[in-house]
């Protein structure tokens, strides 16, 4: 296997305490795409980061008291400049798929990685976005080998019916057609 990496090259580190040790013997082989904005619609404030840190004020904003106390986190968050904001080592399980299965294999966060797009499932993605991301997606294929092109996936891919993010608006053929395996 390659040497593991922990952390994106550039990405601003950001500690949650939302997350655990992998199981043994258990190799990262699937990455897996959301979208996330806080609040709803809404970009470039401070809702994520509080979210992934524990420290959301639910008087803030209407909304943040339906999700207040979730303990929850994503490995990355891809802003809509491009900035890459770190949460989680990829070594260690970060809260991002919640029950969800893929080819069988159901518990997604015990081998996958959560890259969270700043974003929503009616708006386009950024051109800065997208190069982060293709950039991130190296760096992980590059370390974890076992991540294929048919392993990056949205998270609608591991919890139909109950997600649909990264949602229609993603350009998945721009990802592949960008990405060197």
């Amino acid at each position: 296997m390659s040497e593991q990496l922990d952390f994106v090259h550039g990405a601003e580190c950001i500690p949650s305490p939302h997350w655990d040790e992998r199981p043994e013997k258990c190799d990262i082989s699937l990455l897996v795409i959301h979208n996330i904005s806080l609040p709803p619609g809404e970009f470039g404030g401070k809702g994520i980061e509080q979210l992934f840190c524990g420290t959301l004020d639910p008087s803030e904003h209407p909304f943040y008291q339906q999700i207040a106390g979730l303990k929850v986190s994503a490995h990355c968050v891809i802003r809509r400049d491009g900035k890459v904001e770190q949460y989680v080592p990829f070594s260690a399980r970060a809260w991002h798929a919640g029950v969800s299965s893929f080819q069988g294999q159901g518990r997604c966060n015990d081998f996958s990685v959560g890259i969270e797009l700043e974003g929503t499932d009616t708006q386009p993605y950024t051109e800065h976005q997208y190069a982060s991301l293709v950039k991130v997606c190296q760096e992980l294929i590059e370390a974890y080998p076992k991540i294929s092109l048919g392993r990056i996936v949205g998270h609608n891919d591991i919890a139909p019916g109950r997600k649909t993010d990264p949602g229609p608006f993603f350009d998945w053929c721009r990802l592949r057609q960008q990405l060197k395996f």
